[in-house]
């Protein structure tokens, strides 16, 4: 046997017992013959270097250093789950999902909803290549070396799957780890670790891989994105996923019925507690992977899933005091200070209380004992007041009439929950929180530049507001508290390069009151300019599909308002982008101006996403149902019965995909 033979056999041995110890949970091997075979493989590496792999069963131990993890754009968005709590929502939901598809004889899959860190694994011919947190769904910190730490995530798998492919899942503490962490921490007189869900995170960002090798850290696996289509359901991939040795819960279930899913839900309410893991709900899935790409997503989720999650759990404390924040649009947020308390396992000192209308229906006084539980398992709110331990002297909450900050009178438009304080170029949070949202990931995206610094750049008085951003020079920075001069450097190159982020995230970074980065890239689709679009009037405005009278009159006010029309002509001579670029343009066209497409069913010669940016891309609406407003619907292979019924009962236009592509040929 050569001595790569030998390094081969002993690499397939160790992924293998790897496999059984970590995944099935069934050792194969004492862990002393183990240790004898990593050694021995460790050794003819480090005598054979030109047989290095990084993905060997060596490369687990860690001991590489990340001092700066790199930002990677997700190859498909990592989407948020609408959540659901009850019964109700769910039935809901499946009467959209049977309307999205026009059929009711639909399955589905039910899976516990794991409390931990999304990860997204990258597998190229059946290599591991990168690990990557969601971060904020567009693009997420590359954690490979820590990842690679984590022993039931396979690092390469030999059976036939799919050739390029991501995997989805949860890194999570196993309860007993968590427990067993802690005993050390307490041991060595160190404070102990709040929840697993947090500690999961946090050790994904541990500077050294090889401390992360010391934490029990498992990976939970929920999904398989693939251009490849050799499987026909979301079932059926997870099951040959965990065949090739991904760690794939068999807690997984199929359910022909909406009933069948709550028999799931009710029973896991009750076991969830008996599970070596954290979980707080369950996923609804459409199992046929065809109709979770007819169904497609909206602007933050799926519409193909759902999470129903348990219900939260409550404690109650007391009510110290109220205070008020002031957010970037100037919106008043009243806030409950309150006496610290456990909460599904962190420490709870605040609680958003929403609005006037929110305090005055629950009658919410300070000094009052309330009932305060996550919503979503994720922010605390206030449920209840305990009206028997109110105190005899207690006196009804009078809402702020002040802005805390800048002592301006607060003012309130009929039909609007909230206060707003209206000094926005004076009011200190609003500025801040302006630039703060100007420099985001999902807007301009300045690398070298966080929240905390423009605060401080704010009150040395170099910046005050963020077309400040592009005066500052290298030597103005220095002199801040904790700048370095490479850390000066990369925030100015940051904000340099910031000039090449594309019209429709500057029109979001802007920050203009409802346009969010949905109607941002309608917006900067319709008008293609920032001049175009300020000199629209409010019909102009209204006329843009999906622009309602509260976002168009924004706009408006934005407009007409000369600070801000400063700030825009400051951006165009520093160079940002603020119109549609050329190359963006050129395979654009009007030719199906004003025509409401619906795609639906399989396609051969164009995935359903390459059709309805087609659509787009030539001036066409798509929309996700059939309605009298439809124009054409591109039929593919299984297009629903119902459908294909309605649209007949419509007179709509019926076309193939060859008819389409003919269509804007």
């Amino acid at each position: 046997m050569t001595v790569l033979e030998r390094i081969q056999l002993l690499r397939d041995e160790l992924n293998n017992h790897n496999y059984n110890y970590y995944v099935l949970d069934n050792a194969t091997i004492s862990d002393f013959d183990f240790d004898i075979k990593l050694k021995e493989l460790e050794k003819l590496e480090i005598e054979n270097p030109e047989f290095f792999d990084s993905n060997s069963p060596t490369q687990r131990v860690g001991g590489a250093i990340t001092k700066n993890f790199e930002t990677i754009t997700h190859k498909n968005r990592m989407y948020s789950l609408d959540n659901s709590y009850s019964k109700e929502d769910l039935l809901d939901w499946e009467k959209r999902v049977q309307k999205g598809l026009g059929r009711e004889d639909l399955e589905y899959t039910c899976e516990l909803k794991f409390d931990g860190a999304s990860i997204n694994l990258t597998y190229e011919n059946g290599k591991f290549i990168k690990a990557v947190t969601r971060g904020d769904g567009f693009q997420g910190d590359n954690v490979t070396a820590n990842v690679k730490t984590i022993r039931s995530i396979p690092l390469s798998i030999k059976n036939e799957f799919v050739s390029n492919f991501q995997m989805r899942g949860e890194i999570i503490l196993p309860l007993d780890g968590f427990n067993k962490m802690n005993e050390e921490r307490v041991a060595n007189g160190e404070e102990e670790y709040r929840n697993p869900r947090n500690t999961a995170s946090g050790s994904l960002k541990l500077q050294d891989s090889a401390e992360v090798a010391k934490r029990p850290l498992d990976c939970l696996l929920y999904q398989v994105v693939t251009e490849e289509r050799k499987y026909k359901t979301h079932f059926e991939i997870l099951e040959n996923a965990r065949n090739v040795g991904f760690k794939v819960p068999k807690t997984i279930t199929l359910a022909k019925t909406i009933d069948e899913v709550f028999d799931f839900v009710n029973h896991w309410d009750k076991k969830r507690h008996d599970l070596p893991y954290e979980t707080d709900g369950v996923v609804i899935k459409v199992n046929n992977l065809q109709q979770q790409e007819e169904l497609g997503y909206t602007s933050k989720a799926p519409r193909w899933a759902i999470a129903y999650k348990f219900k939260a759990e409550q404690v109650s404390t007391v009510l110290n005091e109220i205070t008020y924040q002031v957010g970037r649009t100037g919106a008043i947020t009243p806030v409950a200070n309150l006496e610290p308390v456990q909460l599904a396992g962190t420490t709870v000192k605040r609680a958003s209380l929403h609005n006037a209308d929110q305090i005055a229906k629950l009658d919410i006084r300070e000094n009052d004992t309330v009932f305060v539980e996550k919503g979503g398992e994720i922010i605390p709110k206030i449920i209840a007041v305990d009206l028997t331990k109110r105190p005899i002297d207690s006196q009804p909450t009078m809402y702020a009439t002040n802005c805390p900050e800048c002592n301006t009178a607060l003012v309130r438009t009929e039909g609007d929950a909230k206060h707003y304080c209206p000094n926005e170029f004076g009011c200190a949070p609003q500025i801040t929180g302006r630039i703060q949202h100007f420099i985001s990931r999902k807007a301009m995206d300045i690398d070298g530049l966080g929240g905390e610094t423009v605060d401080l750049l704010r009150k040395e008085g170099l910046i005050q507001n963020y077309a400040d951003l592009y005066d500052l020079k290298v030597e103005q920075v220095i002199p801040l508290e904790r700048m370095a001069e490479k850390s000066a450097q990369n925030m100015i190159a940051g904000i340099e390069k910031s000039k090449e982020i594309p019209f429709e995230k500057v029109l979001f970074a802007l920050g203009i009151r409802f346009v969010g980065e949905t109607v941002a890239k309608k917006l900067a689709k319709h008008f293609k300019s920032i001049d175009n679009l300020m000199t629209a009037n409010f019909e102009e405005l209204i006329n843009v599909d999906e622009i309602g009278d509260r976002i168009a009159q924004s706009i408006v006010d934005f407009s007409n308002d000369l600070g801000n029309i400063q700030l825009i002509e400051r951006l165009k001579v520093y160079g940002v982008q603020l119109e549609v670029s050329a190359e963006s343009l050129e395979n654009q066209t009007n030719k199906l101006e004003g025509q409401v497409f619906v795609v639906s069913g399989v396609f051969h010669q164009m995935s359903r996403n390459e059709l309805k940016k087609a659509i787009e891309d030539n001036g066409g609406k798509v929309s996700s149902s059939i309605s009298k407003k439809t124009n054409f619907i591109v039929a593919g292979d299984n297009m629903g019965p119902s459908k294909l019924t309605k649209a007949q009962d419509l007179g709509i236009s019926i076309i193939s995909e060859q008819d389409f592509i003919d269509k804007i040929s």
